[in-house]
């Protein structure tokens, strides 16, 4: 298996969780929160999709998903476009109200299909490049791929019990 296989297919995972905690909910399911100082599905899976388009364009030298495809202005946020939901405080969680399941996994989506176009690119040599010279050490594209993934894979779970939760909070 070639290592772009195998990034593939980690991200095609996430992809699985997202949509399992996603479809099918209404709005205000998907803006529903355990307590008020929760995070509702849809912050949870914006969140990881604005993480995962911000780092892959940042890797791949490209504008990201969120304002080439206008899905800013799509979901018309009271934040920056360049907001990826860090260090959001409760406020900010209960603005994220897309009014469909549709609108969320639409960008998430779009996000994930421009993540697969760029990984398919890739070559082990190319997952040694810097990206971040900010650490220490300094972070490859191997390693920010991995963080993404193991970032996307734990707030896609955080969605999935949240949404569990909430079901069964109303039987």
């Amino acid at each position: 298996m070639r290592t772009a296989d195998l990034l593939a297919d980690a991200f095609g995972r996430v992809r699985e969780v997202v949509h399992e905690a996603v479809e099918g909910l209404v709005a205000e399911d998907l803006a529903a929160r355990l307590d008020e100082g929760g995070n509702s599905v849809a912050w949870l899976v914006w969140h990881l999709a604005r993480i995962q388009d911000d780092h892959v364009a940042d890797a791949a030298d490209r504008e990201q998903v969120w304002t080439s495809q206008d899905w800013a202005g799509r979901f018309a946020l009271p934040f920056p476009d360049a907001a990826t939901g860090y260090g959001h405080t409760a406020k900010d969680v209960a603005a994220v109200r897309p009014d469909s399941a549709g609108l969320l996994l639409g960008y998430y989506d779009a996000v994930h299909e421009e993540t697969l176009r760029f990984v398919r690119t890739l070559d082990d040599a190319e997952l040694d490049r810097v990206v971040d010279t900010s650490w220490n050490p300094p972070v490859t594209l191997g390693v920010r791929l991995v963080s993404v993934i193991s970032d996307d894979l734990q707030h896609a779970g955080q969605a999935a019990f949240v949404r569990g939760s909430l079901g069964r909070c109303r039987t």
